[in-house]
């Protein structure tokens, strides 16, 4: 597990220290983390926005460890985290709970299912948006209240207004310009604190493969972190999409390297995702100089 403790100035490690939620509640729903950032200056910019109450907002392209990113946040604050996973079917069901016919002492009553925003909101806890630029404009304001100082919110299903307890706090990712994205609107921009992610490379990058996946071999490893550097200039270049870049991806390929052939699982988990052929091709051409 990396230390992260260890390489924190100690200002921040003691405003870290007295964030952390030392409840023993809703334990499974903190994650391990594993997120190496490119900079410690992004860990140390958001454990102080979440330290002092503020939302955090991380965005960056695709496969570049946003998720991660919050999870390793949830483990450092020791703080369970509920998650919406944002699309253009989002509603306010999918936010807030649905109500659902249940039975109480053989009678057949209404009963309220609490969505993560409710959840995360009674329960004192972390709630991370994914990619929240995906939702539909027009369910987002739903949670206005919410992101601000207010911290409340009225239920639609119940007309119950909701207090959040002390302790919850937004955490969203966002990857503009994507294919079915939306602009996120400056309303809701302006209530978030924003990190810029950018993709893992160098030595950054081959700690993470050493400690996130199964590839031991250091040759191996540095063919790789070069791979990654090759797949993101040429991303930069605008020859390839920018999920041919994704750590995520790159990093199921050294998985699955350390069983199969590295080039076969290069082609199953990164160059079969992209559907034109020329980018297909120069993946593999990229690969073919690497691993001959």
């Amino acid at each position: 597990m990396i230390r992260y403790e260890e390489q924190l100035p100690s200002e921040v490690l003691n405003i870290l220290q007295s964030a952390r939620n030392n409840s023993t509640k809703l334990t499974e729903l903190i994650r391990q983390g594993g997120y190496v950032p490119p900079s410690m200056d992004l860990m140390i910019d958001a454990i102080t926005t979440l330290a002092m109450g503020k939302n955090l907002l991380l965005k960056g392209p695709t496969g570049a460890g946003k998720t991660k990113f919050a999870e390793t946040l949830s483990y450092l604050f020791q703080q369970p985290m509920y998650s919406i996973n944002c699309s253009v079917d989002l509603d306010a069901e999918s936010l807030m709970g649905f109500k659902t016919l249940a039975y109480q002492d053989e009678k057949q009553v209404i009963e309220f299912v609490p969505g993560p925003v409710t959840n995360a909101m009674t329960n004192g806890t972390f709630l991370y948006i994914d990619e929240i630029n995906m939702a539909k404009p027009e369910t987002l304001p739903l949670i206005n209240g919410v992101l601000d100082y207010r911290r409340t919110v009225t239920n639609p299903f119940t007309n119950e207004m909701i207090t959040a307890k002390e302790g919850f706090n937004v955490i969203a990712a966002i990857n503009e310009g994507y294919i079915g994205t939306v602009p996120l609107n400056e309303a809701l921009k302006n209530r978030f604190i924003i990190i810029d992610v950018p993709y893992i490379e160098g030595d950054q990058l081959k700690e993470l493969i050493k400690t996130n996946t199964k590839l031991t071999d250091h040759r191996t490893i540095d063919l790789f972190v070069q791979l990654s550097a090759d797949l993101i200039a040429a991303v930069n270049q605008g020859k390839l999409a920018e999920e041919a870049a994704s750590i995520r991806a790159l990093l199921d390929a050294c998985d699955l390297s350390t069983v199969i052939p590295v080039k076969r699982a290069i082609l199953r988990a990164i160059v079969d995702k992209l559907s034109e052929e020329r980018e297909r091709e120069l993946v593999m051409n990229i690969a073919e100089t690497l691993f001959p």
